[in-house]
């Protein structure tokens, strides 16, 4: 199946901007065109866009993204330094998402903290 770049812009929530600067980027390598010129996508380019997405959200830089796309590229000599990376990026993400978890238990200690002292403030009014 193929798809227009308004298309994949609906797909993923990204704008057509923002895909045409992956392309440049070149994050997505791979995206054909038709005779006139307009891209066409496929459902291995959503694939990888998907990708794109996933490791840009979860903090991977552009160049860090750019970098596992060459190596992708370069084919299956890359796998190890594919999964290495990969393997150093989901621990940066673990070690974030503990870090938001004492975040969050200090919150939840604050809303407590707040709702003991407005249910004392508001029985003393009455």
């Amino acid at each position: 199946m193929s798809y227009s770049i308004r298309q994949v812009a609906e797909k993923s929530g990204l704008n057509a901007h923002t895909l045409r600067y992956y392309e440049n980027e070149g994050l997505l390598p791979h995206i054909n065109r038709r005779e006139s010129g307009i891209r066409c996508y496929s459902d291995d380019d959503l694939e990888w866009l998907g990708l794109i997405c996933c490791l840009k959200n979860t903090g991977m830089s552009i160049r860090q993204i750019k970098a596992f796309v060459d190596l992708s590229l370069a084919g299956d000599e890359t796998l190890q330094q594919r999964r290495e990376m990969l393997f150093a990026h989901k621990s940066a993400v673990e070690a974030q998402i503990q870090e938001m978890y004492a975040h969050l238990d200090k919150i939840s200690c604050k809303i407590a903290l707040y709702t003991e002292k407005y249910d004392n403030y508001a029985a003393n009014r009455r």
